[in-house]
């Protein structure tokens, strides 16, 4: 079955680093070049993309470049974020979209994702 799962949020102060990890099961290795994103969600109704994968490279957020670091090892995520600010408080989650591969660009909005971990709380404190 397949199964979605992130870990690595904690409280922290301000300036603070955390390193997220999304751990995929239940796919097969084939699915590695598939489009996986970090979204996140505070108050706001939607949940707010914050990284992902291009052909080109690595993607991100505006509130996000400079001080979160996205890599990948085929279906396992990470999201290293540094500097950690009042206003990254959320809960950040996972989420893949195994109808496209990285090659042919991954989008960036919630709509476009089908597979969702439960989240992990991140709260930075002042």
């Amino acid at each position: 079955q397949l199964q979605v799962n992130e870990s690595g949020g904690d409280q922290v102060e301000t300036g603070g680093s955390l390193r997220l990890t999304c751990v995929v099961s239940g796919l097969e290795e084939l699915y590695a070049g598939f489009c996986m994103a970090w979204f996140r969600k505070g108050r706001a109704k939607k949940r707010e993309w914050i990284a992902g994968f291009q052909p080109n490279g690595e993607s991100y957020a505006d509130s996000a470049k400079g001080r979160f670091t996205i890599s990948r090892d085929k279906l396992t995520m990470f999201l290293q974020m540094d500097s950690l600010q009042p206003e990254d408080t959320a809960m950040y989650y996972c989420a893949a979209d195994l109808a496209s591969p990285i090659w042919r660009g991954c989008r960036e909005d919630e709509s476009d994702f089908d597979y969702w971990g439960h989240g992990t709380q991140v709260t930075v404190s002042s």
